[in-house]
């Protein structure tokens, strides 16, 4: 009987010691995930968006986040990332693109927030009218679906051209078009690059300023802030389907729509970016 009782007690001290260390463990991934928990990994646009995001910065590490920012210079590699997982967060593009996005590409991600606008204008450096176009002139636009769309509206709704109801039209949609006007479509970051090469571009906000624009006086024609056309184009903030309620993530919405950030955008661009929160 007295070895039963010390084999027992050996036993009863090694499943202790076990548990003890399993805990040990567990304590420990635990920690790493809350460490991990307090890291905002988010993808951007150069301009505007990576100067607003330094803003929400300091806001964020004052909850105890450590953020983490990675610029893009095109469309399509921010979504990428952040369907793989190697981002918590983007902020670079509207909800029509992100849903065409979605569609096109199998992907599940959900806007959380708008923060801005940028209007979209047509700008040159061989015109300063519309009346100015010549017939046969050549415009370059961006390429991808949802922007290519947006500018041809853009042009419609000045009188450049006629268009077919919908909402991603194409060169193919135009249904008058007086001057013969020619249509280049490039990659959205390289419309600015081409406007040497054309009569005049179509060019998104976040592209225009870098290129040296300031769009509420270089602009020909510009997106009308407050139309109904321009309300789905206001720029977001986007995560992958399930990751929206997460604690960092709502941490991310209040900074990028607090007061601060909002007083940023309206001192610095002066009209050229817009709070529309």
């Amino acid at each position: 009987m007295k070895k039963k009782s010390i084999l027992v007690v050996i036993l009863a001290g090694i499943l202790a010691f076990g548990l003890v260390g399993c805990g040990g463990a567990a304590d420990k991934t635990k920690s790493a995930d809350s460490k991990e928990d307090k890291i905002i990994k988010i993808g951007v646009s150069p301009e505007p968006h990576k100067s607003i995001v330094d803003v929400a910065v300091p806001l964020l590490e004052k909850e105890g986040y450590k953020v983490e920012i990675t610029e893009f210079t095109d469309y399509v590699q921010p979504n990428i990332a952040l369907s793989e997982g190697s981002l918590d967060a983007n902020y670079f593009q509207h909800l029509p693109y992100l849903n065409e996005q979605n569609a096109s590409k199998g992907l599940k991600l959900v806007s959380v927030a708008q923060v801005h606008l940028e209007p979209m204008g047509l700008y040159s450096k061989k015109i300063k009218s519309l009346d100015e176009l010549k017939e046969g002139a050549t415009i370059a636009v961006p390429n991808d679906p949802s922007n290519e769309a947006r500018a041809l509206k853009l042009l419609a709704s000045n009188g450049v051209i006629k268009i077919a109801d919908g909402e991603l039209v194409t060169p193919k949609d135009i249904t008058e078009n007086k001057k013969k006007l020619k249509f280049s479509e490039l990659e959205a970051a390289s419309v600015p690059r081409s406007i040497g090469d054309v009569d005049a571009a179509v060019i998104n906000g976040n592209y225009a300023i870098p290129a040296g624009f300031e769009p509420s006086k270089d602009a020909i024609v510009i997106e009308n802030k407050d139309s109904e056309a321009a309300k789905p184009y206001g720029n977001i903030i986007a995560v992958k389907d399930g990751n929206q309620e997460s604690d960092k993530i709502k941490a991310l919405v209040k900074a990028l729509t607090s007061p601060e950030v909002k007083k940023f955008i309206e001192d610095k661009y002066n009209g050229a970016v817009i709070p529309v929160f």
